[in-house]
């Protein structure tokens, strides 16, 4: 007998209930099980054991107390001579990536939203058994975890090394669709939930299959046996398509996507193509970003990571690196896929620095900061998180593409580029645990310098980054673009019919200092200091140019807490962006195609 096995019902779809049956073949006496409280990828605390129900313990016909310890462990009084079985139900009603999620249309789950886990039983052999779902005879399964004995729909028994890889993979089911594909030689599998009949399924296999290649290639080099150095042997993407959302979450060999349904590839569309379409070109960055964290945090991955503590947050500096450095390969990597062109990732990266500069909270937070307090600001977001804080995503990317142009423009070779840099990375450390050194000696190794002084500039302070001199030395041109309304006034609303709601008043803002308040519902204005230009009832923000003219003096009509207020409000006179260009004529093999 396996030391660890699992089987997993979905229990009551209407009800939402997985019931999860857990066999310890050589319990420990007071045998203590805990759920963790936190996913690995998703740096916040979300005490799972919330969801957790009816938990109950036997050996052999004879119940046993169990007494719970703290929020989310238990101790068992149990005896050693004997196997242990414990049972339980978990609520799953969480349409995310991060948790679990049961109705009649779909289920999905995550180990560590339903498995316990038995303490100083962690490194033995676990299994999992899934049994077919009887109420829906069309359902099937999906899952990373390497099959043992399973029908071919996938229900049956699967095996992982340890508890780390038994909640590393986890578990589509339904009626999903499904196809294929290898790439370098690994086995790919991609299903989707919820799509449209008009779904293009091919047209995602081959798109993938290509960031995929183009991956592979990049970590381990051109030619057919780069495949066989991938940390993988085969790989699953769950993509779950809904009315909105959008998302991912990293896992050893297969990642959990949720995308909106319009942003799928569709067959005979009469829109416009959706290769070519905001939504699809996003959904494909996604799949890059998370399909990079393959190599870029699963495999080498923060010190600090080194053994995940299930029961508290686990603290790192260097999300900046792993985070910011995927997402500014994702778009990288579609480029030299050939998936966009030259102006499209250029103007990606304008957005990427728009919304850096409109975050006042990069002047109070380091990058390196903002990493370490990922559990209490980045993933608690609230109206006043830009003005507190950064997000190592963006400005991590951009400490990327600094690093990145400055090798490129200083040592003018192929082997001097951010590329060497990581693939020395991955060797260095053994495709395991890294720490800023070695991300110094590695730079240090390949340019013969040092570089702890941009490093220190640009992640360890709230220095602005050297971003224009870069892309202007490298044939990028920077123009100045009148900005939205939005922008210029410090603002971010939500607008429904008529209505302007108001999220996120930046600091040091014209809104700012008028006193707009999160949580104001702006209805009209008065034109001018004296209202001479006439009041006026505000739909948009965008409307505010035509009904001002030459005015740059109103007064805002706002609803807070029922009342009404009267603020004094001067628009500022220019607000401008970065608009970036491609000359025409630059060279088809400059970066970023390589």
């Amino acid at each position: 007998m396996t030391a660890i096995h699992y089987t997993i019902e979905a229990a009551d779809l209407h009800a939402h209930l997985f019931r999860v049956t857990i066999t310890v073949a050589q319990p420990a006496a007071q045998q203590t099980v805990s759920l963790p409280v936190w996913i690995p990828g998703s740096y916040l605390v979300r005490e799972f054991s919330k969801n957790l129900q009816n938990l109950s313990a036997k050996q052999g016909r004879r119940s046993l107390p169990t007494q719970q310890q703290d929020k989310c462990s238990w101790t068992i009084a149990c005896k050693s001579d004997q196997p242990l079985v414990l049972s339980y139900e978990v609520y799953a009603f969480d349409n995310s990536v991060r948790t679990a999620w049961l109705d009649s249309q779909r289920g999905f789950f995550n180990g560590t939203s339903l498995c316990l886990r038995v303490h100083g039983q962690e490194q033995a052999p676990h299994q999992l058994q899934l049994p077919p779902v009887k109420s829906q005879p069309t359902w099937q399964a999906a899952t990373g975890l390497t099959p043992i004995k399973t029908n071919k729909k996938g229900f049956g028994l699967y095996q992982a090394a340890h508890y780390d890889e038994l909640v590393d993979c986890p578990v589509e089911l339904g009626p999903f669709w499904s196809g294929s594909f290898n790439a370098c030689g690994v086995p790919h599998r991609f299903v989707v939930a919820g799509a449209l009949p008009s779904f293009d399924g091919e047209r995602l296999l081959a798109d993938t299959q290509k960031i995929c290649e183009a991956a592979i290639h990049f970590w381990h080099g051109p030619g057919k046996a780069a495949g066989k150095k991938a940390p993988h042997k085969n790989y699953l993407f769950m993509l779950n398509a809904v009315h909105d959302g959008y998302g991912g979450l990293e896992h050893r060999n297969s990642t959990a996507l949720i995308c909106k349904r319009d942003d799928l590839p569709r067959h005979n569309s009469l829109s416009a193509s959706p290769r070519k379409s905001e939504g699809y070109t996003t959904l494909l960055g996604l799949i890059s970003h998370e399909y990079f964290h393959t190599w870029n945090v699963k495999q080498l991955r923060p010190d600090a990571f080194a053994r995940y503590d299930y029961s508290q947050e686990n603290y790192t500096q260097l999300l900046w690196f792993f985070e910011g450095f995927t997402s500014y390969y994702d778009d990288i990597l579609l480029r030299r896929a050939g998936l966009i062109d030259d102006a499209t990732y250029i103007e990606l990266v304008g957005k990427t620095i728009a919304q850096v500069q409109q975050t006042p909270g990069r002047h109070v937070q380091s990058v390196a900061q903002a990493s370490f307090d990922a559990w209490v600001k980045y993933y608690r977001q609230d109206e006043n998180t830009a003005n507190a804080t950064v997000s190592y995503y963006t400005k991590g990317s951009l400490v990327a593409l600094c690093l990145d142009l400055t090798l490129r423009r200083e040592f003018k070779t192929e082997g001097h580029t951010l590329d060497t840099v990581m693939r020395g990375l991955w060797k260095r450390c053994k495709a395991g645990p890294m720490r800023e050194q070695d991300l110094l000696d590695e730079l240090r190794a390949v340019t013969g310098r040092s570089w702890a002084g941009e490093i220190q500039r640009w992640a360890h302070s709230t220095q602005e980054l050297p971003l224009r001199e870069l892309l202007t030395a490298h044939g990028i041109t920077v123009e100045a673009e009148t900005s939205a309304m939005a922008q210029r006034l410090g603002l971010r609303v939500s607008e429904a019919v008529g209505s302007v709601q108001v999220k996120v008043v930046l600091r040091g803002s014209a809104a700012e200092a008028a006193g707009l308040a999160a949580g104001d519902e702006w209805l009209g204005l008065d034109v001018g200091a004296k209202g001479r230009g006439g009041s006026w009832r505000l739909g948009k923000l965008d409307e505010l140019p035509a009904l001002l003219g030459k005015e740059r003096q109103l007064t805002a009509l706002v609803s807070r807490d029922k009342r009404l207020l009267r603020l004094p409000l001067t628009v500022p006179a220019q607000a401008s962006h970065w608009l970036l260009r491609v000359p025409k004529e630059r060279a088809a093999h400059q970066w970023p195609a390589a």
